[in-house]
């Protein structure tokens, strides 16, 4: 994998390189590019005047499509579904976590107000004779 070409600060999903760029750090042409971006395979964002500006997460997804299409002999509509199935199960690993963060959290808030129960006496008015 090549150094990541911006800063530390920059996130990863900041939209940053022009096409030629973009193309150049991925190791294709410019051209294969804009087919990948017409095909859905990546998404780069867009300028107010339409130019595509790809960011290093966009880099990295276009040389795994190049090597799964390449190596492995992966067809661009496999490839494609292979980006979406990787996508929702980022996406679920996510709301794992997240579910997970939150069972803690009540579970922690259970047992505190476990440890500080009080006693609770239930008063049972005395069983009436009947009277004659």
């Amino acid at each position: 994998m090549a150094r990541r070409p911006i800063p530390p600060e920059v996130p990863d999903d900041a939209p940053v390189f022009v096409i030629s760029v973009a193309a150049e750090l991925a190791g294709m042409h410019a051209q294969t590019l804009r087919q990948y971006d017409r095909l859905g395979l990546v998404t780069p964002g867009r300028t107010s005047g339409g130019g595509r500006r790809y960011s290093w997460r966009d880099v990295e997804l276009l040389r795994e499509v190049q090597r799964l299409s390449q190596e492995e002999g992966v067809s661009l509509a496999g490839i494609k579904r292979i980006i979406e199935l990787e996508t929702q199960v980022d996406a679920l690993r996510g709301r794992v976590a997240e579910l997970a963060a939150e069972l803690d959290h009540l579970r922690a808030e259970l047992m505190a107000r476990a440890s500080s129960t009080t006693a609770l006496v239930v008063w049972r008015p005395p069983e009436r004779r009947p009277t004659r």
